[in-house]
């Protein structure tokens, strides 16, 4: 990860003005709360015309005032639970004008404005009041912030508003320690908050309003309830009416279209999500970025039948390229890289003869580093962006044929057979050929990428199929794990032998790849039994797959 870089874990609460914050010692491991301290904040929000930045849960902003002044990326960060809101936020000094982003900025959000201009959509300030919470010995666990804030919307209708919130953000605490800070917040009368930014607020219905979740109906159906209840009690009681009320309508089962656009939408959304990522150089974030590629591949050839096929094949190619030959490089490099690593470290120390990490490093962090820059080279490309464009606007609307109408069930379900058949079909190929063959690598090689293509199938008709969906891509993934050793076997036996005769080359003793080499080579053949018992376990159960 880059300098100038953290990841923000808070929670955001509403407060009245009268609002009291109650005793915070009272929370689990705080042993003190520091003094407090007041800032003044100003703060000047950038966006596009159409708002695609908060949208996708983005901000961008250039902040003056407090400890922290400058200009601010915060990207939104998966995190378990809905206790907290975890940001990946990236900071820059502050320039001369407050529309001048800067460069590396424009950059990271480039998948998302895709050369669309920012420009000012909101001015927020914010009188601040910070107290630290620390342990015992002194170390500070969070900030509790109490902002008073004054917000201004731009454009052709300006809007002022105002109001008060508690944030509680994390320093060296858990997130056991925020979900008791939120208890001990709303017992003494705060509210959740229906906004994950103070931006979001200010802009309000210009944005539009979301559709109602599930929790909102349940909001709805405890607003019905006449009996004044306990919280916990009216929640648990609207549910109970909720389910009443979903028994009494007869539910049309889900058309195969809009399983296939939902599941297509959400590959979508975490190739974006991982665009600025990858470009951060962040941990995994290649891997996540390349299997959503080959996601969205494999599901628009899966559901094939239900779009145009001129619409499906294109795509489908530009999605080979950017997973194959943009993101393939730099994932196979820092496979490898860690993967000989971790065998060099696995030897007797009297095995290792000569610099052998040392030259593992050199190399394929070179090799990294050269995939990386070309791969960042890409994405900043203008085929780049034509592939996202035309992404959104398939799913945004999607070319579907008759089929898209048809039952999810029934059509995902011979998807996931042809899928299945396709596996089959490439590991009877194997059997006549000589274990450790070139060829027989490579047959196996496709037989991983074909169970690969049938756990994705697979997964995406769990939500309709259920049980029987979940098993299949459970034995799938097991085939594509093992076979993914194998291949990374092969793959690293070619880059011992290199790396041995660079070795050798350069005065070193080759020895220690020469041992590697025959070491790998060894480990196949336990890859190819335990293929063997993962095939088996496959087809019992696709045995019991019903049709």
């Amino acid at each position: 990860m880059t300098a100038g870089t953290h990841h923000e874990i808070e929670i955001k609460l509403d407060a009245d003005p009268e609002f009291a914050l109650p005793d915070l010692t009272a929370l689990p491991g705080v042993g003190s709360v520091g003094e407090a301290g007041e800032h003044q904040l100003e703060a000047t929000y950038l966006d596009t015309e159409d708002f695609r930045l908060i949208r996708g849960g983005t901000t961008l902003r250039r902040r003056t005032g407090g400890g922290d002044a400058g200009w601010h990326l915060k990207l939104k960060q998966p995190i378990k639970g809905d206790a907290a809101d975890s940001r990946l936020e990236i900071h820059k000094p502050l320039g001369r004008s407050v529309r001048t982003v800067p460069p590396a900025l424009i950059g990271l959000v480039r998948v998302q404005t895709r050369g669309a201009a920012v420009s000012p959509v909101a001015l927020i300030s914010t009188r601040r009041t910070v107290r630290e919470l620390r342990d015992a010995e002194g170390t500070v666990l969070a900030e509790v912030a109490d902002d008073l804030v004054s917000a201004q919307s731009l454009g052709e209708e300006t809007v002022v508003q105002s109001w008060r919130e508690i944030e509680v953000e994390l320093v060296n605490g858990d997130l056991e320690l925020l979900a008791a800070a939120r208890e001990l917040l709303l017992g003494a009368g705060a509210r959740p908050s229906d906004v994950r930014s103070k931006v979001s607020r200010a802009i309000g219905e210009r944005m539009g309003r979301p559709t109602a979740t599930d929790s909102e109906v349940v909001d709805d159906v405890e607003d019905l309830l006449v009996e004044p209840l306990p919280p916990k009690k009216a929640k648990k009681r609207a549910g109970k009416a909720l389910k009443r009320m979903r028994e009494t309508v007869v539910v049309a089962p889900p058309a195969a279209g809009d399983v296939a656009q939902e599941y297509l939408a959400a590959q979508f959304a975490q190739l974006v999500a991982m665009d600025p990522r990858v470009r951060l150089n962040a941990d995994d974030a290649v891997h996540q970025m390349r299997v959503a590629t080959r996601r969205l591949r494999t599901g628009l050839a899966t559901c094939r039948p239900l779009f145009d096929e001129e619409a499906v094949t294109p795509l489908r190619e530009e999605l080979k390229w950017l997973g194959s030959d943009v993101l393939g490089p730099v994932r196979d490099a820092e496979v490898i890289r860690d993967k000989l690593l971790a065998e060099v470290e696995g030897l007797p120390g009297e095995l290792v003869l000569g610099p052998v990490a040392r030259r593992i490093r050199l190399e394929m962090n070179a090799e990294y580093k050269t995939a990386h820059k070309s791969a960042v080279t890409e994405l900043d490309g203008d085929r780049y962006v034509r592939l996202v464009n035309a992404l959104e606007a398939f799913i945004d609307n999607p070319p579907f044929t008759e089929r898209a109408s048809n039952p999810a069930e029934s059509e995902l379900r011979k998807a996931v057979r042809k899928a299945a058949r396709r596996v089959r079909d490439h590991v009877d190929v194997l059997a006549g050929e000589t274990v450790g063959s070139p060829e027989h690598d490579f047959h196996l090689h496709e037989v991983r990428i074909k169970a690969k293509r049938a756990r994705y199938a697979t997964e995406a008709a769990k939500p309709v199929i259920g049980k029987d969906a979940k098993n299949v891509a459970k034995v799938m993934e097991g085939i594509t794990e093992t076979l993914g050793n194998h291949q990374d076997g092969v793959v690293q036996r070619q880059w011992l032998r290199d790396l041995g005769v660079r070795a050798h080359g350069a005065g070193e003793n080759g020895f220690t790849f020469g041992l590697l080499h025959g070491r790998i080579a060894g480990e196949a053949e336990h890859d190819e039994k335990l293929f063997s018992a993962a095939w088996e376990e496959a087809q019992a159960a696709l045995a019991v797959w019903p049709g």
